[in-house]
C-alpha cells in the first residue's frame, strides 16, 4: 500500500498549509493583524475591479459565507467600502480605501520574502516545470467530465 507521503497530491496539501501557516505567523510576527485571506480578498478587488462577492470566492477558493465574513471584518477595519451598486440593489460594489492600498503596499516586501524562503533551493528551471504541472493538472480536472 502506498505511504501518505509518495502521494502528489497529499504532498501538494501539505506544501500549501505549511506555506499558509508560515506567512500568517510572519504577519504575525511583523505587526500585521491582517490574515492571509483578509490579504487575498483585498488582493483580488485591487486586481478586479468592478468584481462580484461571488466571483471573489472563486479566485481565492473560499465560499460565499466566508467571503462575506471577510469582507464584513476588512470594512470594520476600514479596509475596504462597501456602496450600493446603483444598478442591481442586490449587489453592492467593494472599493479599497487609502488604508487598504498602504497595508497592501506594507506587507507587498514581506510577502515576497516569504516566497523566497519557502521556494529556496528550487531551480528556475524545476520551478517552470512544477507550474506547467500544476497548471495541466487544473486543466485536466477543469475538462474531465
Amino acid at each position: 500500500m502506498e505511504k501518505l507521503d509518495s502521494i502528489i497530491f497529499y504532498n501538494i496539501d501539505k506544501a500549501i498549509r505549511a506555506y499558509r501557516n508560515y506567512a500568517q505567523r510572519q504577519l504575525k510576527a511583523n505587526g500585521f493583524s491582517i490574515t492571509i485571506d483578509q490579504w487575498l480578498i483585498i488582493k483580488a478587488i485591487l486586481e478586479n475591479p468592478g468584481i462580484i462577492q461571488n466571483e471573489i470566492g472563486d479566485l481565492v477558493f473560499k465560499d460565499n459565507a466566508s467571503v462575506t465574513r471577510i469582507i464584513e471584518l476588512l470594512v470594520k477595519s476600514e479596509y475596504i467600502i462597501r456602496n450600493s451598486n446603483p444598478d442591481d440593489r442586490r449587489k453592492t460594489n467593494l472599493e479599497i480605501t487609502t488604508t487598504g492600498k498602504e497595508i497592501i503596499k506594507k506587507i507587498q516586501n514581506l510577502v515576497e520574502n516569504n516566497r523566497k524562503t519557502a521556494l529556496k533551493g528550487i531551480s528556475k528551471e524545476e520551478m517552470k516545470i512544477m507550474n506547467a504541472a500544476l497548471l495541466q493538472i487544473s486543466k485536466n480536472c477543469l475538462t474531465s467530465k
